[in-house]
């Protein structure tokens, strides 16, 4: 796997001494990787991430790992609220409506497995930035292969049980067992579980997301071993 480095200044220290026990996915939302990558280069836009993965599967590192990258901005993950000090953030040169290529998705996979082992991650601390920030971002979308991930080992895939009666309750304390952050509207917290999970779902909630959620609330409770802010 070639990396080719294109060092970006939107960069500063990671707090804390934290290192990365999170990856976050993105997809950039613009008309090109070059101009996908004169943004995360720009110091006047004060925006970056680790990694820039091209449609062709070309892969670009702007700033290192073990540096704080600005891709996730305010949102959280358990109780990670400074997602950024916690994570390494890859962009996908995608406009948020066209299907992710091949050669993309085999170069994300390699990238994240390298990831991975590098700093430890679990496959579960692999996410999205819809779920991370649900008020305010769709990325990486429904069109992104989540299933694929998981199968590889990559991320994660909730297996469905048995069906369970409708409980806006209990989703949300299953959802915040699993990671996301339960504010705002309960509508925005499903949609965000669905986007991942069930792209193409619509309607309220049902005994799919019922039992889909309670599953990885149980099989994969999100790490809190300390309250960041």
């Amino acid at each position: 796997m070639k990396i080719h480095q294109h060092p970006s200044p939107n960069f500063g220290e990671r707090r804390r001494g934290e290192i990365p026990d999170l990856i976050v996915i993105h997809y950039t939302a613009m008309g090109s990787v070059d101009d996908a990558l004169a943004r995360l280069c720009d110091p006047e836009c004060e925006v970056s991430a680790h990694y820039l993965i091209s449609a062709q599967g070309e892969l670009v590192q702007l700033v290192a790992d073990k540096k704080r990258a600005w891709h996730a901005g305010a949102g959280a993950w358990g109780a990670c609220t400074d997602v950024n000090s916690r994570s390494v953030g890859i962009e996908l040169a995608n406009d948020g409506r066209s299907p992710f290529s091949a050669r993309q998705m085999d170069a994300l996979d390699s990238l994240l497995a390298k990831i991975i082992g590098r700093w430890s991650i679990p496959p579960e601390r692999v996410i999205g930035h819809s779920d991370m920030a649900p008020m305010r971002k769709f990325d990486p979308g429904q069109r992104f292969d989540w299933r694929r991930l998981a199968l590889n080992g990559l991320s994660v895939w909730p297996e469905s049980g048995t069906a369970q009666a409708t409980d806006i309750a209990q989703f949300t304390v299953d959802a915040q067992s699993f990671g996301y952050c339960a504010t705002g509207e309960f509508e925005t917290l499903l949609s965000a579980f669905r986007q991942r999970f069930r792209p193409w779902a619509d309607g309220p909630l049902d005994a799919t997301d019922m039992s889909l959620i309670s599953d990885l609330a149980k099989r994969f409770p999100v790490d809190q071993p300390l309250l960041n802010t």
